[in-house]
């Protein structure tokens, strides 16, 4: 493969800044990953309780999943899970792995605040 270079294509990594699709700075990122696990932890929790109409729980899931994706994959290439923004970063190196830190705290930020959102019925209607 011609060009390909896996460092800077490959397996879908986490970066922002320059060089990177969108050249967004880090503060756009960091709002990005905050708001979108944020939403999709919100998402998943409500659409999950006891009580919710289990027929579209997979299609609310995903369908936020997807907007998430074509709002954000030029903003950092979207983690929202920190699992998801550490494998490939393991695998890539170079400034994946720099910026690895982002994509392991923020998420993990944004997890924690969905949650207690929900549990405190903020958003209750």
């Amino acid at each position: 493969m011609s060009g390909y270079s896996l460092a800077s294509s490959g397996l879908g990594q986490n970066r922002w800044g320059e060089g990177y699709v969108g050249g967004y700075a880090l503060s756009a990122a960091v709002v990005f990953e905050l708001a979108a696990t944020l939403i999709f932890v919100i998402v998943i929790l409500g659409s999950t309780q006891g009580g919710a109409p289990t027929q579209m729980v997979g299609l609310a899931i995903g369908i936020t999943l997807v907007a998430i994706h074509i709002f954000g994959i030029k903003i950092t290439g979207v983690s929202v899970n920190p699992a998801r923004g550490l494998g490939s970063a393991l695998f890539v190196g170079g400034k994946a792995i720099s910026q690895v830190w982002k994509f392991l705290i923020v998420p993990s930020i944004g997890g924690i605040l969905g949650r207690t959102i929900f549990r405190t019925k903020v958003l209750a209607v």
